[in-house]
């Protein structure tokens, strides 16, 4: 396979229009690929894409100097099927146990999995995750005080620094490699997702904000979010012990850029992938104190501007190491934006399918959002940048993200079994900016399930009534034309219940145009 660890240089310079490339690499080696992947981030919270209150200025001229497009997606409207389908190829709503995950749940991904990791190893290279996990950990039982497996490392990645689950729910600790960081064996931790923990259980006990709620003084809770009390913030779950191991929120964000640090000194030299999985702009939002007040929002603003200045410090750490030219970095987001999710951080709601924040609509044009089966749940930013080797612009190409894992085994020629991965396929000219018109077919995961094709869109609840689409006239989805249109939404119904129930050749799906 090693053969082929060039072969990307070539196929890239293919997929810009003028079919060279625009300068002479940098460097012999293979290209380092980032993917920074933010959290609740939608299609509208950047300025590049119409953002007015919140200032991006590193996103922006990310955009600036590649492809940013205006059509790709998430493959489902939430956290963790999500990620499982960037990661393994495969639609979350085929597996059980990919739902919106526990802090203590089992792991959504089977080691026996191809997952993208193991396509970047297959090819050489080394790989790493940093940030929010919330895929789940261990084989249905976690020891939080020993080694925690499998996890990461059995699904490709060579490093990960991880929180273990997400930033709302315990436990409120960071995991690395195996091992909690920072444990102390005399204040072992115990974690429950039912049943309160009883106080004969050892370990340091923290406030429950349903017995305390004057214990939640950062911000209160909403609904929900008011168990276990940590940093002054309710969280779903409950946990005791491990106080030398908490995180900080506040912090959080200088802690996986640190980290990332670490990982490019130690692999510049050498063809790397690094997952940045960023915890903003999920709840609880507690940026660090210097970017309070820096976007004309509230905390939700505030966090955003923290990631963005996340994404100029990586680009900083690339041109350091003189291996900005030889990396590709992508920019996305698991889903689209919520805003009340939880807590009450001065985050304003209009209504319930279409939320704005004093004047600032992160899903843009766009109906609905987090959750939602609507565009804004998963047309998501996408932003595509590679110095002097792809070509800046803006693609209507119609994107999935579940498309990325085939897109990259094509670029390497690493095979992918059979069986796996079998949601994915082969868009690599489009991840580029070349190929403008990207997928035939794609869908779209909130419950029930979503099928664009093209510009029509169509998906049914479960009471049996249906939606059609024409987002070319109507991008809001407010003019159904399921009846006025009905030969057509027969035609998308009878293809969606083909591919949900078994999945499409891509010949298939080619001759569905």
């Amino acid at each position: 396979m090693k053969g082929h660890l060039f072969s990307i240089l070539s196929l890239i310079s293919v997929a810009l229009p003028s079919g060279e490339l625009l300068a002479e690499p940098s460097s012999k080696k293979a290209p380092n690929v980032i993917i920074i992947y933010g959290d609740d981030v939608g299609y509208a919270d950047l300025g590049c894409y119409g953002a007015e209150k919140i200032p991006t200025p590193n996103l922006d001229r990310l955009a600036a100097e590649g492809v940013r497009f205006t059509d790709a997606h998430c493959s489902a409207a939430t956290c963790t099927p999500s990620r499982y389908s960037l990661l393994t190829g495969e639609m979350a709503f085929r597996k059980k146990g990919t739902g919106i995950l526990a802090g203590n749940a089992k792991m959504a991904i089977s080691p026996k999995q191809l997952t993208l990791a193991d396509v970047f190893k297959s090819a050489g290279y080394r790989t790493g995750v940093i940030g929010k996990w919330h895929l789940g950990l261990g084989d249905g039982h976690i020891d939080w005080n020993g080694k925690i497996e499998p996890g990461p490392r059995e699904l490709g990645f060579d490093y990960n620094f991880i929180m273990a689950a997400t930033n709302d729910r315990v436990p409120c600790v960071y995991l690395e490699g195996d091992e909690i960081v920072n444990l102390d064996p005399e204040d072992p931790i115990t974690v429950s997702y039912g049943k309160r923990i009883p106080d004969s259980v050892p370990g340091t006990k923290y406030p429950d904000g349903r017995d305390n709620p004057e214990a939640m003084t950062y911000y209160k809770n909403t609904h929900g979010h008011n168990h276990t009390v940590i940093n002054g913030v309710g969280r779903i779950g409950m946990m005791k012990g491990g106080k030398s191991a908490l995180w900080d929120d506040e912090t959080m964000t200088d802690v996986f850029i640190e980290k990332t640090r670490s990982f490019i000194d130690e692999h510049q030299d050498e063809p790397f992938f690094l997952f940045f999985s960023s915890q903003n702009i999920h709840v609880p939002r507690m940026p660090s104190p210097r970017f309070r007040g820096m976007s004309e929002l509230s905390y939700r603003g505030d966090a955003m501007v923290e990631l963005d200045w996340v994404v100029g410090e990586i680009v900083k750490m690339l041109q350091d190491a003189d291996i900005d030219e030889n990396t590709v970095i992508l920019f996305s987001s698991d889903n689209g934006p919520v805003y009340d999710d939880g807590y009450d951080d001065g985050t304003t709601v209009k209504t319930s399918k279409q939320e704005v924040d004093r004047g600032h609509d992160g899903s843009g044009p766009y109906s609905g959002g987090k959750y939602q089966i609507y565009e804004g749940g998963s047309r998501v930013p996408l932003i595509v940048r590679w110095p002097n080797h792809v070509e800046p612009g803006v693609s209507d190409a119609l994107i999935s993200q579940v498309d990325l894992l085939a897109s990259v085994a094509s670029w390497f020629d690493v095979e992918i079994p059979a069986g796996q991965a079998r949601d994915s396929r082969d868009y690599g000219e489009a991840f580029v900016g070349k190929d403008k018109k990207g997928a035939t077919i794609i869908l779209e995961q909130a419950g029930n399930v979503a099928l664009r094709q093209g510009p029509w869109k169509y998906f049914e609840y479960d009471n049996g009534k249906r939606f059609l689409f024409n987002l070319n006239d109507d991008v809001g989805e407010k003019e159904n034309l399921v009846e006025t249109r009905a030969k057509k939404a027969g035609e998308l119904a009878e293809l969606l219940n083909r591919y949900r129930e078994e999945g499409l050749a891509e010949s298939e799906l080619k001759s569905a145009e």
